[in-house]
């Protein structure tokens, strides 16, 4: 087969490095890719964005399969103009990405479908969401209702923090079209988990269980990112309440979208908040996480690639995966002034001393080539990925090969994994 993936970020490096290990896959492309990958695909300068450049491309290379990385060229429609062409896709319509493309509808359908999620309200106006906040109290979460880059979610402790961030939306358009609407929901007091489904369209397989870092600072402080590290299994989500989940939110946000005539293909991605009355959803992703997918596939046994295909083909019934016992971290490296400002063109070296483990692989996330030179070309620019037969070991290993890259200009959080 002749396979591409769109994207260029480290979830598509990660992707790409497990689709590359199937015996299906003849030639393997990436549109754009980025430094890393264009060591194991063969990178196309065409952004994730062009549609009509990625149709052209697939039919000129007589592509066989598609796999879409981010959310956004999803919620444009990338699927519906490939499948349009008779070209075969993994991942959701532009009708079934509203999951995630509007946070809105998301919770309307919860409430259709009474889905367990917090409590809401939508608003345009920003005197009637202060007021709401007021009579509401906090702590209060305020949410930009369109993508927004993992950066539209304010959790306030405080009115002021609360008014700021309905200002930043509806008065500043600081998230421009994304942030025109907001959602305003009730704080839920528990531990996050995420949650995977590969999903047919009427069946869903769950893929293991993960964990994701969002706060960019130690001790999860500071902005909400697009996530600062992960780790695989989650040691939070235990046989039964992965039962619930599948039980109360995937199958029944499955159906109900089949219902409503937008049918789910693709992977639904739960945020999870697990509450003393157990879990609620927080919001949906209709792709892989980052830096989630990293972990999952570090650990994944099995072919991916004819389990999406069995996705895409309604057939997921087939299919069974099979999982690493040992467990996996994560430790996204970012350019300073991430998630602000993060600056770009900064060499990177010691790539290669860092990933002598064998345990160790290092995903690229934000780089590109400048002759000889690695330069850092994006917020997150590296995802330091290793296996242990316990966490600590997992981390001691994905710390050290850290320790060995040389990039004065980047951090990282260093409490990936420490409790």
């Amino acid at each position: 087969m002749r396979v591409l993936v769109v994207g260029s970020g480290g979830r598509e490096h990660a992707l790409i490095w497990a689709i590359s290990a199937s015996p299906l896959v003849d030639a393997l492309f990436c549109t754009p890719g980025n430094a890393g990958i264009a060591e194991e695909a063969t990178c196309i300068a065409i952004t994730a964005g062009d549609i009509r450049g990625i149709v052209e491309f697939c039919r000129r290379e007589q592509v066989d399969f598609v796999v879409v990385g981010p959310e956004a060229p999803l919620v444009l429609g990338i699927v519906d103009a490939l499948e349009a062409e008779c070209i075969p896709t993994f991942g959701p319509s532009a009708a079934a990405a509203a999951l995630e493309g509007s946070k809105g509808f998301a919770k309307d359908l919860c409430d259709r479908a009474q889905i367990p999620t917090a409590s809401y309200r939508r608003f345009r106006d920003s005197g009637a969401a202060k007021a709401f906040i007021t009579a509401h109290g906090v702590p209060i979460v305020i949410k930009a209702d369109g993508l927004a880059a993992g950066k539209g979610v304010t959790v306030a402790t405080d009115l002021r923090e609360a008014y700021r961030a309905v200002d930043q939306a509806l008065v500043e358009a600081r998230f421009g079209t994304a942030g025109g609407e907001i959602v305003i929901e009730d704080f839920l007091f528990g531990e996050e988990a995420s949650f995977f489904a590969l999903v047919d369209g009427k069946d869903a397989l769950p893929l293991a269980t993960a964990q994701d870092y969002k706060r960019v600072g130690e001790g999860d402080t500071g902005p909400n990112t697009g996530g600062m590290g992960a780790l695989s299994p989650s040691p939070r989500l235990t046989p039964a309440l992965e039962g619930a989940v599948m039980e109360r939110i995937i199958l029944p946000t499955i159906d109900a979208m089949r219902r409503e005539g937008s049918v789910f293909k693709g992977v639904l991605y739960a945020g999870l908040m697990l509450t003393e009355n157990g879990p609620r959803l927080l919001e949906f992703n209709t792709r892989f996480g980052d830096p989630e997918c990293q972990v999952l596939m570090m650990r994944l046994m099995s072919d991916l690639l004819p389990a999406l295909i069995a996705a895409r083909d309604g057939v997921l019934q087939s299919v069974d995966l099979r999982w690493q016992s040992d467990h996996a971290l994560c430790v996204v490296m970012a350019a300073n002034g991430y998630p602000d400002e993060p600056r770009r063109g900064t060499e990177i070296r010691g790539l290669e001393i860092a990933a002598a483990d064998r345990n160790v692989k290092i995903f690229h996330a934000g780089t590109r080539r400048d002759g000889d030179r690695l330069l850092a070309d994006g917020g997150r620019v590296l995802d330091i990925t290793a296996l242990g037969k316990d966490f600590d070991l997992a981390r001691e290993r994905a710390y050290a090969a850290v320790d060995r890259v040389d990039w004065p200009k980047g951090f990282c959080r260093r409490d990936i994994g420490g409790r």
